[in-house]
């Protein structure tokens, strides 16, 4: 039978995600869709199209599908799956309709019954990827997460089912948005036995209602009073790491950055912040707050529409 290259048949990398699987697919089956395109090559491509899609968005069979490999050029079209497929793998759960055909490739490894794939002793498995998400403030101080997984699992008589595993992760002082934690040994375990990949986890950021992240740097929006825009001096500013005094120039404008050098994430060199001040008006409530900003207003010779010939 011929080998089916589902990651090249959606166009992604072998690494991608779940949603960059699920993006490719919705893009390739709405422009070979057959109520878009009537063309006969149309049809076949978006039989291919959901095809690779039943394997790759399922952890079980995309699982499976990797630990196959890809064959040189030249053995794909003569492909057999290694020794113990033997009709392939018996899939728990989210199959596809009965009615629905497809390839040989498809039917032989993941419809049929037959035995478990059983991997040669010392071989190891491809390495994992999950996503851990932290607060700004653990990159401050380091923290330790316990992390659940879901991993699939091949039992003996080749059925394959989702176990939730937990492992607890030290997170180091200073890590970044986008940086990788390496679990040596964390991975899945090939079936049928075998030594188990690494787990790489991705750190995220959890949305902060103050602060963003860049790199190192950290990034907000500073509200400040009139007075203080104007006459400058010391404010005390809260930071992940705690409040620090931050210098307000005299005569600040709404918009101007401030940094605050070495407060950002830790490192070497840490990070900065970066505050961006908006001078925020208060509202006038009391005839004796009126009153102020009436003198204000005839005492303080200011146009704010001076420059645009107001």
């Amino acid at each position: 039978m011929k080998y089916r290259d589902y990651y090249k048949i959606l166009g992604i990398a072998p690494t991608a995600e779940a949603e960059e699987i699920k993006r490719a697919y919705r893009k390739l089956a709405r422009k070979y869709h057959p109520d878009i395109n009537a063309t006969a090559e149309a049809e076949a491509k978006f039989k291919d199209v959901n095809e690779a899609y039943e394997v790759l968005k399922d952890p079980e069979r995309r699982a499976a599908y990797d630990q196959l490999g890809k064959p040189e050029t030249g053995a794909q079209d003569g492909f057999r799956p290694p020794p113990g497929w033997e009709g392939g793998f018996e899939f728990t759960g989210g199959s596809p309709g009965d009615a629905e055909v497809f390839s040989d490739f498809f039917e032989t490894l993941f419809r049929r019954q037959g035995q478990p794939f059983g991997a040669a002793a010392g071989t190891r498995s491809a390495d994992q990827h999950a996503r851990l998400q932290l607060d700004i403030a653990d990159a401050y101080s380091g923290a330790t997460r316990v992390l659940t997984l879901r991993m699939p699992q091949v039992g003996t008589d080749g059925s394959v089912q989702l176990q939730e595993r937990s492992i607890t992760v030290q997170v180091p002082k200073g890590i970044t948005e986008g940086q990788h934690i390496r679990l040596a040994g964390q991975g899945m375990a090939p079936p049928g036995g075998g030594l188990p990949g690494d787990l790489f986890l991705e750190v995220s950021f959890a949305p902060h209602p103050v602060y963003r992240a860049v790199g190192r740097d950290l990034y907000l929006d500073l509200p400040v009073a009139p007075w203080e825009a104007a006459l400058g001096g010391k404010i005390m500013m809260p930071t992940p790491d705690g409040k620090v005094a931050l210098t307000i120039p005299a005569n600040a404008r709404s918009g101007q950055k401030l940094r605050l050098k070495g407060k950002g994430l830790p490192g070497t060199p840490a990070g900065d912040i970066f505050a961006t001040l908006r001078i925020v008006n208060p509202k006038v409530t009391t005839e004796e707050a009126r009153r102020v900003f009436e003198r204000m207003a005839r005492e303080v010779p200011f146009n704010p529409r001076a420059g645009i010939g107001g």
